[in-house]
């Protein structure tokens, strides 16, 4: 094998099947994180072919390299800055104009190109037929006709990677504007080649038509370089735009625009494209559509396939976390036999398996659960849900593209606020994109799910999927609520139009459900592992130290020697006084002359105020609390039964503790992540506090009805 790695960048619109390409390409053998600086993911991974190892890079999908978004500017500067030896361009076969626009940039720039056709396979079903040779020869790069989630042609696509990457000279496509942007052209590209600005990273050709565009980033580049020559260069744009504005009504980008698509169908009118069917016939997504997308059958539809996804979650987990429940159990016991008692001992089976452990034996319901989740988002359901669940969006004072970072959020069961957060950066309008950021944490993120599976198997275990399809939709009603107050209040001003583009349904692969289930699950796990593990054994010692009083320890060792009670009655009396004792004991005691109100006592206090951490700490503080004092193996019970048993848990109880978890204050790094993508810290406190006051008031109410009809 040539030790040699190549560096490949995949680059396409959204929804191109980019990411479905590199997942095939790279399997297990990739990782994510962000861009240096920005919150954009950053995906890497490396696969082999012909014995050529290549690193592959999952670029942030995008329409154009001028930068107007910040996923446009990472894919640019990517670019430019880290040189790939080539960039594989993958297009959309059934939307082939639009995505070729983003082809005619990556021409212009001279990047060494390979064009992936993806989905020739739905094109052909709608009667497109794309001579890939002609394109080919027409663009100057070449075409490859794939079908990225099945791998048909990728071996053909990796044989043409490494050919091009050896080649050394590409230069740009020089496309045609018009007189007066050409005109323009003619005079800035001289003086950028003769100044050298920037023209070491871009073509000058290039630089000019972005400076035309007015795009920001290039234009604080060239003033940045020389301020002389820029404020020249700029001078000689703004002639261009006046010019363009008393002739035509229009500015230069929209005019380079309108040639690029000139170009484009141009090239695709020269035998290219060949139609063989009746374009007004409905095809099967959309005759699908006319029933999943209904006015009145789509949310019943909606609202059946979020109980089968539960029924299927529940059902097929329960013994797989029943087997994992059993050998920590057993892992458990045999500590307490094989350890001397003492701060260590107690550390490892209340800190770590009663505590960290109790997290990981939920695994198994959220492995299952992004499974299904993965088969709505890889069929094209999800963006069904989000074109149905625009028409009430708009009524709340939403935007139709809120959708995405709600259902990404957990609005099904099981994502994660962060990256919900960092979706709502697509939308225009700052106060729908603010109430959107203060809203997305109310969703069931997936370090909620476990707390809702455990409380709803403790006290609703007849109606399990019943009960999640109900928390789901409250989820849902509150959320919007909550949006709709802040949008007559502090967020006030008019909701602004929906567009979207459905992509076609197709049947997932083995490999993407596969490979989608497991980084979502390793992620869960992995952060059971880290951070919850260390926030557990934080919390163990918070509810061990400082330990009790000498005069009280005297007492309780005064009532042994006197016998009066069961030895071990008396333990656990001690366990108990020594958690009450405890810095966590004393601030959730504390807090129970408020608390009580929604129905938690102190033990439950510390729970929560561990949750404001991170949700996941709520399950294995409950485990670490109810576990401390336990002394003989064969007494202890899961946290489940723990509960149950614990007179202090009615059902009003365990209901209201479930809204409260569901709405109240967002974990930390969600918190942290608010506070990046608003702007400013103050917004991050409101959402703490706000959602915290809808949870608490929610809960109480709850709470005192359920005294009221008991």
């Amino acid at each position: 094998m040539n030790d040699k790695s190549f560096h490949i960048a995949l680059a396409g619109n959204p929804n191109a099947g980019k990411t479905t390409l590199f997942n095939h390409l790279t399997g297990s053998r990739q990782h994510v994180g962000n861009y240096p600086g920005v919150t954009v993911e950053k995906k890497e991974g490396l696969c082999t072919h012909r014995e050529q190892r290549l690193r592959v890079v999952d670029l942030p999908g995008t329409y154009s390299l001028t930068a107007y978004s910040v996923e446009e500017l990472v894919a640019r500067d990517y670019l430019v800055n880290e040189r790939p030896e080539v960039v594989v361009n993958i297009v959309d076969a059934v939307n082939l104009e639009r995505n070729l626009y983003l082809t005619c940039q990556f021409l212009e720039l001279g990047v060494p190109l390979v064009i992936a056709l993806n989905m020739v396979d739905a094109a052909e079903k709608r009667g497109i037929s794309i001579n890939t040779a002609e394109l080919s020869r027409l663009l100057g790069v070449p075409v490859l006709p794939i079908v990225a989630r099945s791998g048909r042609g990728v071996p053909e696509l990796l044989d043409t990677v490494l050919a091009v990457s050896q080649e050394k000279d590409h230069p740009p496509t020089l496309l045609r504007y018009g007189s007066d942007i050409d005109l323009a052209l003619r005079d800035l590209v001289p003086l950028l080649e003769e100044g050298r600005l920037l023209t070491a990273l871009y073509p000058a050709r290039w630089i000019a038509l972005k400076m035309l565009e007015n795009d920001e980033q290039i234009i604080s580049q060239v003033m940045r370089a020389d301020a002389t020559l820029g404020r020249q260069l700029i001078s000689r744009s703004e002639s261009l735009t006046q010019h363009l504005r008393n002739t035509l009504d229009a500015y230069p980008e929209a005019v380079i625009a309108d040639h690029r698509y000139g170009f484009i169908k141009s090239i695709l009118r020269q035998g290219v494209v060949a139609r063989t069917f009746d374009e007004d016939r409905l095809y099967a997504s959309d005759r699908i559509d006319k029933v999943v997308t209904h006015r009145l059958l789509g949310p019943l539809i909606m609202a059946a396939i979020l109980f089968a996804l539960y029924s299927f979650t529940f059902n097929w987990s329960s013994f797989f976390v029943e087997l994992l429940a059993g050998l920590f159990e057993a892992f458990g016991g045999a500590m307490q036999t094989l350890l001397p008692d003492g701060p260590l001992k107690s550390m490892l089976i209340a800190g770590v398996i009663d505590g960290a452990g109790g997290v990981l034996g939920f695994v198994p319901i959220i492995m299952f659960m992004f499974f299904g989740i993965a088969v709505l988002e890889d069929s094209g359901y999800l963006a069904r849900v989000a074109f149905m669940m625009d028409r009430i969006f708009h009524f709340f004072g939403l935007h139709g593209s809120s959708v995405m970072p709600f259902i990404i959020s957990g609005g099904i069961a099981g994502g994660c606020a962060v990256p919900g957060v960092f979706a709502a950066r697509t939308l225009r309008s700052p106060k729908e994109r603010m109430a959107t950021l203060l809203t997305v944490p109310f969703m069931n993120c997936g370090a909620k799910l476990p707390v809702l599976t455990l409380i709803i198997g403790a006290f609703f275990a007849e109606h399990q999927a019943g009960y999640m399809v109900l928390a789901t939709l409250f989820t849902w009603l509150t959320a919007l609520l909550a949006a709709k107050f802040l949008r007559l209040t502090v967020l006030k001003g008019e909701s602004t139009p929906f567009v979207m583009e459905l992509p076609p349904y197709r049947f997932p692969t083995v490999r993407g459900l596969l490979t989608h289930t497991w980084e979502r699950t390793w992620q869960y796990m992995k952060k059971a592992a880290t951070v919850i593990l260390g926030i557990s054994i934080l919390l163990w010692a918070m509810m061990t130290y400082p330990g009790l009083p000498a005069d009280k320890a005297g007492e309780f060792a005064a009532l042994r020697q006197q016998a009066a009670q069961n030895v071990k009655d008396i333990d656990q009396l001690e366990a108990e006084a020594k958690l009450r004792h405890s810095a966590a004991g004393r601030i959730g005691i504390a807090l129970e002359p408020v608390s009580r109100w929604a129905g938690f006592d102190w033990r439950t206090n510390i729970a929560l105020v561990g949750g404001f951490a991170a949700k996941e700490v709520i399950l294995s503080t409950l485990g670490t609390a109810y576990s401390l004092g336990e002394t003989d193996p064969n007494d202890a019970a899961p946290l489940k039964e723990r509960l149950k048993t614990d007179p202090r848990w009615t059902p009003a109880a365990a209901l209201a503790f479930l809204v409260f978890v569901m709405f109240y204050a967002p974990c930390f790094v969600t918190a942290v992540a608010i506070a990046k993508e608003s702007g400013s810290w103050k917004w991050a406190a409101f959402s703490i506090g706000f959602n915290t006051l809808v949870a608490f008031t929610l809960a109480v109410l709850i709470f005192q009805a359920g005294l009221l009809f008991r």
